[in-house]
């Protein structure tokens, strides 16, 4: 099965399909990758710039979507960030309500271990990323790599990232019901993504990266959130947390926008490049 037939069945979110210059730019390639112990293979879509020499640098991309999504529903980001310069690994993560939480997280980081051992990347630049409930994936794995001994992440960038399973910031309560996402879904997401009876009191911070009792020794990090999203504090809490544990950190706060949906373009296309700065920085 090729990743264009595997996609064909799954719908792409609006705004995100691959154009012609993508489609002449990048070459997308399926594969099937040892998972975690006792779990299935992870399928992965790997992004692959024409006419770059390698060793290329590494991004490790992990989608959004509740937890729910494909990657395939968003080509556009993994071409784009490959166009950069690197081989973009895209992870088709185990999704909710049938695989919750570590299934999800778990394949992120046997996805990651499996690039950085198999690939001809450079690994002194090895970066992930993720939007939304891709960036909770992103942040875990940091966490992961750090307490496993695992490999060395040189940059993480979190885009309107989910970090917190508590939605008690102030956010939270002002965008109770928004466009797109509000606290509500926030609070139905993280319900079907750690079940419904689970002791939040005890909540994993490979779930909810805020929960993390340190955050030392993590890479650099780009975060940007937005405005008028209920997730906007705990984005900005956790690049606060960042730096006050030393780890050097680029925040940008898009005024008047929802959780992926734009109010004013300016500061939408602002926030596209300064994320696209920032990782053709970490490639660089």
């Amino acid at each position: 099965m090729t990743a264009e037939t595997e996609s064909t069945s799954i719908p792409v979110f609006p705004g995100l399909e691959l154009t012609e210059e993508m489609r002449s730019s990048v070459t997308v390639e399926e594969r099937f990758v040892p998972g975690p112990a006792g779990a299935p293979d992870v399928r992965v879509l790997l992004y692959r710039p024409n006419s770059v020499e390698e060793p290329l640098p590494l991004i490790v991309s992990m989608h959004g979507g509740a937890f729910a999504m494909r990657p395939d529903s968003f080509p556009a980001i993994d071409a784009r960030l490959a166009m950069n310069g690197a081989l973009v690994v895209s992870v088709d993560y185990r999704i909710v309500p049938e695989h919750p939480f570590p299934c999800g997280v778990e394949d992120c980081y046997a996805a990651l271990c499996w690039a950085v051992a198999e690939l001809d990347i450079d690994p002194a630049r090895v970066v992930v990323t993720g939007a939304s409930a891709g960036g909770a994936l992103a942040a875990a794995v940091t966490l992961m790599a750090r307490d496993r001994g695992g490999p060395a992440i040189s940059f993480q960038a979190l885009v309107i990232p989910v970090l917190d399973d508590r939605c008690e910031t102030a956010s939270m309560r002002q965008y109770v019901e928004a466009p797109v996402f509000g606290a509500k879904r926030a609070r139905d997401m993280w319900n079907v993504y750690l079940g419904a009876d689970a002791d939040r009191s005890v909540t994993s911070p490979l779930a909810a990266p805020a929960r993390a009792e340190t955050l030392a020794g993590l890479p650099p990090a780009f975060i940007q959130v937005n405005g008028l999203d209920p997730l906007r504090d705990e984005g900005i809490q956790y690049a606060l947390r960042l730096l006050a544990a030393d780890v050097p950190v680029e925040l940008y706060c898009a005024p008047d926008q929802h959780h992926g949906m734009s109010v004013d373009p300016r500061t939408q296309a602002q926030a596209g490049r300064l994320y696209q700065e920032a990782m053709q920085a970490a490639i660089a």
